[in-house]
């Protein structure tokens, strides 16, 4: 039975995934807010297929349309309000929200790919070579909108900036577990900022297309959370 989402309460979907030890775990989904609920210790059982497959899923919803998850979230169990908070790990500085009676936690899907080290830092010169060709970008660690070209990390969560990256992802799995599937790791050589403005001149493109707008002359906010799963997804495929 499929829980309501802590931030718009609306009926999350199940998602079935094979876990690292044989068996399987239900993930509660929502698209909309663009999260997960986890139930006590589900977020680390998941098997390296099982996260493709999951990669599959956000690869297929990475245009949906979704809205900011809400400044109060409820325990899809007991109904209280969670408890927001950051966690730091290897990879950088995300975005919690636990239940405090033990039940469970919700996590946006880019908290959780920092959870599980799939993401790395951005270098400088990378920062700077992004800032030149954008005027903005969406911070993965909290999802909020970030004026790359005056701010050094994000001003919200403070995390660095940060991207969901092909050989990081390749990394994580084989850490996670011996078995993981490997990914090719297809942007090494490349220039970093040319492939993430491609993807996003090409994912607002589309859009724009659906409403008879053109892209020229619009300020381009590179979303690093939709454009690295698009990176990772392309490497996976190969």
């Amino acid at each position: 039975m499929s829980s309501s989402c802590p931030s718009c309460l609306q009926s999350m979907e199940v998602h079935r995934f094979a876990t690292r030890v044989g068996g399987s775990v239900e993930l509660d989904i929502c698209f909309a807010c663009q999260g997960l609920w986890f139930d006590p210790r589900e977020n680390t059982q998941l098997a390296p297929d099982a996260v493709v497959a999951l990669f599959q899923l956000l690869h297929e919803h990475r245009d949906d349309a979704h809205h900011p998850v809400g400044s109060r979230l409820q325990c899809p169990r007991c109904r209280q309000v969670l408890s927001h908070g950051f966690d730091v790990v290897r990879s950088g500085r995300y975005v919690t929200y636990r239940c405090a009676q033990g039940h469970g936690r919700f996590a946006t899907f880019s908290s959780f790919m920092v959870e599980k080290g799939f993401v790395r830092q951005l270098t400088r010169p990378e920062i700077e070579d992004l800032a030149r060709r954008v005027g903005a970008i969406f911070c993965t660690g909290c999802g909020a909108p970030v004026d790359i070209r005056r701010e050094h990390a994000c001003p919200h969560c403070r995390a660095a900036f940060s991207l969901l990256d092909p050989a990081a992802v390749e990394k994580a799995l084989q850490r996670h577990a011996q078995a993981a599937r490997p990914a090719d790791p297809a942007t090494r050589g490349t220039d970093l900022a040319d492939a993430l403005v491609a993807i996003e001149r090409g994912r607002s493109q589309a859009r724009r297309e659906e409403q008879k707008e053109r892209l020229e002359g619009l300020d381009l906010t590179v979303d690093l959370w939709a454009t690295g799963v698009e990176l990772v997804w392309r490497a996976l495929m190969r």
